[in-house]
């Protein structure tokens, strides 16, 4: 992510760079840079991969085709945000990290109107720098190398916004600290509204059979779902599922739904 004036414009710690790393262990927590097919803007020299393939500056990453599922941490000025954001918009299939400036016109049109979830994350980050750097803080000079953390954090709260469903099921298993907020919700006769992800699969095989259902009964017919295809740990995302989402135990494996209030 290049950014004018530091990260956000106040930056505790001054440095002469418009670059800023995502944390690393942010991006573990999403599944790593295997989870992603691309970022469209990485730094160049970037010292840790954030996804399988890279573009940078160089590149021109916003007018290049994206394929797969991209992971995007943009310039952050104001003439440039909305750009990144609405093409990943377009894509379909991505994560972004960004300011949470809710207000904004950029937000308004291409986070809140086209995302299908968002985590806000607790705190502040502290991003990390593409070279060495030397920081100015409280007078005093702080070098940092490349790769390592800046002495401040970033200025503003970060969100982590979701485009897809599946990023959506990313961003809610990452544990990572903060507020999930699903966005584009879906109606279910029940009452309840959900991200259409494992809790909705769940829900429509509990209200087709219009009975209390066993936990190996929903092994047996979800084992062949694109979802369980693609999750190596999908039998322990069902008990997870049922255990988080609008469901009651009955007691020796039965699960129902439960009743809309």
């Amino acid at each position: 992510m290049s950014n004018r004036k530091g990260i956000g414009g106040h930056h505790s710690a001054r440095a002469n760079t418009e670059v800023w790393l995502t944390p690393p262990d942010l991006l573990q927590a999403l599944g790593g840079p295997e989870t992603f097919t691309l970022d469209p803007c990485a730094a160049l020299g970037q010292p840790w991969p954030t996804a399988r393939a890279h573009l940078t500056i160089e590149d021109d990453g916003l007018a290049q085709p994206w394929q797969g599922r991209v992971w995007l941490n943009p310039p952050y000025t104001s003439g440039v945000i909305g750009k990144w954001l609405g093409k990943l918009a377009s894509h379909g299939d991505g994560i972004a990290l960004t300011f949470a400036r809710t207000e904004t016109e950029a937000f308004l049109r291409t986070v809140w109107e086209q995302c299908d979830a968002l985590l806000f994350l607790e705190g502040r980050l502290f991003f990390h720098v593409a070279e060495d750097q030397t920081f100015n803080q409280g007078g005093r000079d702080i070098f940092v190398p490349k790769g390592g953390r800046a002495p401040a954090n970033g200025g503003a709260p970060s969100v982590l916004c979701a485009y897809g469903v599946d990023c959506a099921d990313i961003l809610a298993e990452s544990g990572l600290k903060g507020s999930f907020v699903p966005l584009r919700l879906r109606a279910l006769s029940f009452g309840f509204e959900t991200v259409g992800t494992w809790v909705e699969e769940v829900l429509a095989l509990i209200a087709g059979r219009n009975e209390p259902v066993t936990l190996d009964w929903l092994y047996r017919k979800l084992a062949g779902s694109p979802k369980a295809k693609r999750n190596p740990n999908w039998k322990a995302k069902i008990r997870q599922t049922l255990q988080r989402g609008p469901f009651e135990a009955l007691g020796g494996g039965v699960w129902q739904a439960q009743e809309a209030r």
